[in-house]
């Protein structure tokens, strides 16, 4: 049973930070169905490293709702070799989108991190209270700290101002708008352009890093929009809500189903010189499960769809960016 409706999105003005990004164009794309005025800002006007810039365009705009979606993003190779960007960059997007919220009376932000923030070794499935019991996976220590310190920060200005700041945990994402670079996109998005690739130009078979055997969990980004919105509209309190399916699979497996998706005849090969990451990654969504949410699309219809805009919107026909 649905929870009672707690902030009305009727006749708001809602600012969808990050909106050309994955997450933040499913955002925008799940606004469209409510009676709500969605407003964006780009790069070129606003630099959201930047506090006078990001304070000041608040002050001109006064959203009423904030979702904060923008972030530099990345797999366990950007992760890795740009550390400075990826703690730099997501601390201050995070800390004047906040405080600027919080100076402009925003009435609500939605601030999204990510199932990083949880211990390598956490309890599997990985529970909200896990939060900071252990030692983060190396590989994504910048990111991950960044996205924690998000959290503490909307449940600080919660506490010492009573904003009405809360956060959501989504788990590994993929959908339209994905980062497709085979160097700096996450392991989803990577590997449906890699084994693209290899049907395309014929190749035998595809190189992938690690075993194959760590398991993941996979969100499709229109369904992280419509958790999003089911939380801004029913969930006021302190603690983080993880976001996602409740289901794993193995990089093996979605390997697999994306090269029936794709189409491609060809075999895998394991470079076990290269990291796994985490072993197991998989979120207890009982929370949103209790509060009346479940993700509804299944992962071949998500990589399904994601596939064919891909080809429309990426590829067409020539390798664009790959």
């Amino acid at each position: 049973m649905r929870t009672e409706e707690s902030f009305a999105l009727e006749g708001k003005k809602v600012w969808v930070a990050g909106h050309r990004g994955m997450a933040g164009a499913a955002i925008v794309r799940r606004l469209e169905r409510e009676a709500c005025e969605v407003i964006t800002v780009g790069r070129d006007r606003v630099d959201l490293r930047r506090q006078a810039d990001v304070e000041d365009w608040m002050a001109e705009a006064r959203p009423d709702l904030v979702f904060v979606a923008a972030a530099t993003v990345g797999g366990i190779l950007a992760n890795s070799t740009r550390p400075a960007e990826f703690l730099y960059d997501n601390l201050m997007i995070e800390t004047n989108i906040i405080h600027g919220a919080h100076r402009a009376g925003v009435k609500k932000l939605v601030f999204m991190g990510s199932s990083c923030i949880y211990p390598r070794l956490a309890e599997q499935p990985m529970r909200e209270d896990a939060l900071l019991t252990g030692p983060l996976e190396p590989t994504n220590e910048w990111y991950a700290i960044a996205k924690i310190a998000g959290i503490k920060l909307c449940q600080a200005y919660r506490r010492q101002y009573g904003c009405d700041f809360i956060s959501a945990m989504p788990t590994n994402l993929y959908g339209l708008h994905d980062n497709f670079d085979l160097q700096g996109g996450h392991v989803a998005a990577a590997l449906l352009a890699k084994i693209h690739r290899a049907k395309v130009e014929g190749l035998p078979f595809v190189e992938m890093w690690g075993t194959g055997s760590p398991k993941r969990e996979f969100l499709f980004a229109d369904d992280l929009a419509d958790g999003l919105v089911f939380l801004a509209r029913h969930y006021s309190d302190e603690p983080h809500v993880n976001l996602g399916t409740g289901t794993e699979v193995s990089i093996r497996a979605l390997a697999e189903l994306i090269r029936d998706v794709v189409g491609y005849q060809g075999e895998f090969r394991f470079d076990t010189s290269k990291p796994d990451g985490s072993p197991r990654k998989l979120m207890d969504v009982s929370r949103m499960a209790a509060m009346g949410w479940n993700a509804p699309t299944d992962l071949r219809d998500g990589f399904a769809i994601t596939y064919r805009w891909f080809l429309e919107n990426v590829d067409r026909g020539g390798l664009r960016g790959l």
